[in-house]
């Protein structure tokens, strides 16, 4: 893998960075902190409708002057607009605040265990097949959720976005994807700071010259298929997380990464809303 910026494909079609930049956690100061990421280069963005950040992002789009083409933009449907007129609503309510005439991926934001799954990713096809989106996908489905999706879509879907960081092993999900063709997008890259206490990956990032967030993103995109969207409000540590792409880790170093992983490591399950990700991860 060379230096220049890396990009993830799909089997779809879809192709963007495989550094973007998430907004889940940025708050009131959204397009502020979305021009600078932009300024520093990320040209991948990352928003929901559930963040509350989309007229953010839609106005710093704007105040960045870029091409709408050199952007890659993805918005996502909350899991309390999964029947079909809802989803279309919620679509175009995004839409509006991000002042774009489509998005580049649409994502279903959460399953439910009651969610009309037929309907909620037929409408997401729809979606598509609208124009509003240019890719689909679908956001925190184990494999057994997204072997369905899969099944019941009349479009392709084109990536899986979940939780994803050196103390979560997600080789099962990752292998499933990879063999469907589908990009594995990871939130929650630096594991919301805790990376920063690991004795390993301080070691790595000190014998590199690099820091802790610099070695953990590398790791990220290094693997075959995976974009990573890491989020600060720190304009500082925004040029520090996009700078990954002048070196790379040695096999040696990406084994002790991910030998991280732990039983524990999951974070996040908002309300009890993440399904039972280790039932039915077998390919």
């Amino acid at each position: 893998m060379g230096g220049g910026r890396i990009e993830v494909s799909s089997r779809s079609g879809a192709r963007f960075p495989a550094l973007g930049f998430g907004t889940g956690s940025i708050g009131e100061d959204c397009e502020k902190t979305v021009l600078a990421a932009l300024e520093a280069g990320y040209r991948h963005i990352d928003t929901a409708r559930k963040y509350g950040t989309e007229r953010g992002v839609g106005a710093a789009i704007r105040a960045s002057g870029l091409p709408r083409d050199d952007l890659f933009v993805t918005t996502k449907v909350s899991h309390e607009h999964l029947r079909a007129d809802d989803f279309a609503r919620s679509t175009e309510a995004s839409l509006r605040d991000l002042q774009l005439d489509h998005v580049d991926l649409l994502l279903v934001h959460w399953p439910l265990p009651d969610m009309p799954f037929e309907e909620t990713i037929g409408a997401l096809a729809e979606m598509k097949r609208k124009g509003l989106t240019r890719h689909i996908g679908v956001a925190n489905f184990n494999i057994a959720l997204l072997e369905r999706a899969m099944a019941v879509s009349p479009e392709p879907l084109s990536a899986l976005q979940a939780e994803y960081h050196p103390f979560l092993d997600q080789t099962k999900v990752l292998e499933f994807c990879r063999s469907r063709g589908l990009i594995f997008i990871a939130y929650c890259p630096l594991a919301r700071g805790k990376v920063f206490a690991d004795a390993v990956l301080s070691e790595i990032a000190a014998e590199g010259g690099r820091t802790v967030s610099q070695i953990v993103l590398r790791w990220l995109v290094q693997q075959e298929s995976v974009a990573a969207i890491p989020s600060s409000t720190s304009p500082g540590r925004i040029r520090d997380n996009f700078d990954i792409f002048g070196f790379e880790l040695s096999a040696a170093e990406m084994r002790r990464i991910h030998g991280l992983a732990r039983p524990d490591g999951r974070i996040v399950n908002p309300k009890g809303r993440a399904p039972a990700w280790e039932a039915a991860q077998q390919i």
